[in-house]
């Protein structure tokens, strides 16, 4: 596929909102499959040090 210009590059030949639109749903998807179980393991981080602080105290 040969484009004239960058709009057109963008417009896809009248399908560039269907197409840009899939690829931003799946890089967020991307993201999101890295990005959650990285936040989960701080959290699981943060509450075992947490408890392992409340246990020391007693």
């Amino acid at each position: 596929m040969n484009f004239a210009t960058f709009g057109e590059f963008l417009a896809m030949g009248h399908h560039g909102l269907y197409v840009w639109t899939a690829y931003g749903i799946s890089l967020a998807i991307l993201i999101l499959n890295v990005a959650l179980p990285l936040m989960a393991r701080r959290r699981y981080l943060q509450d075992e040090a947490r408890r392992l602080r409340r246990e020391e105290s007693k």
